[in-house]
């Protein structure tokens, strides 16, 4: 009897690849995050399918037949989303893109938006198209620290546009400050996520506990 072939697992590269044939308007960093806080978040419309249409503005491409559909959902919801829920775990911590740029001005203005891109990504899928989530308090906590992080980041891409000229050493410090901030947006990143999972998992245990007959 022939043994049943195992899907190939599809990295992140196919998954840049598909998304730049398909003409997505959402980067890929952004997208990671996007599903990563589509994981975590609480609202019950979420869904793997969902957020993928969402990266479209809510219809997909078109297709030439059904064997490349089925390509981008493989390579998205089985191969991308698939490995993103393993930071539900804390000994599987999250990380943002690794992306090599000069430590220039212009490295810095560039890296200092696809950070902020990050984060937006983030609290987009965490809190869908809701104005307000019930989150529990730590996840309210990394949300703010991302906030002011943002804000941060945002100052630094600012500072760096083409028609800024800053000392190199100010280029040098923000590059720095950089590294420090991705550090930060990850750890609460993660945080969040866990706080998000713990949560519900605990919502999931308290509806499975039967409640005592009343006499």
């Amino acid at each position: 009897m022939a043994k049943s072939r195992q899907p190939v697992p599809v990295g992140d590269d196919q998954v840049r690849a598909l998304l730049e044939r398909y003409a997505c308007p959402v980067p890929f960093h952004e997208v990671r995050t996007r599903f990563l806080g589509n994981i975590a978040s609480p609202v019950l419309t979420a869904s793997p399918m969902v957020a993928v249409r969402e990266l479209w503005g809510g219809e997909l491409p078109e297709f030439s037949d059904m064997d490349a559909l089925n390509e981008l959902i493989g390579a998205l919801v089985m191969g991308l989303w698939n490995r993103l829920t393993r930071h539900q775990d804390r000994a599987v911590p999250f990380r943002l893109v690794r992306v090599t740029l000069p430590e220039t001005q212009e490295g810095l203005h560039a890296l200092s938006l696809i950070r902020c891109q990050e984060i937006d990504g983030f609290a987009h899928g965490l809190f869908r198209n809701e104005e307000a989530v019930d989150l529990p308090k730590r996840a309210h906590k990394a949300l703010d620290v991302l906030s002011d992080t943002r804000g941060l980041l945002e100052g630094l891409h600012r500072a760096t546009g083409p028609t800024v000229e800053p000392a190199p050493s100010d280029v040098a410090a923000g590059h720095r400050l950089v590294r420090e901030l991705t550090k930060a947006s990850e750890h609460e990143m993660h945080e969040a996520v866990l706080a998000c999972t713990r949560a519900r998992r605990q919502s999931i245990e308290q509806l499975r506990t039967p409640k005592p007959t009343v006499h």
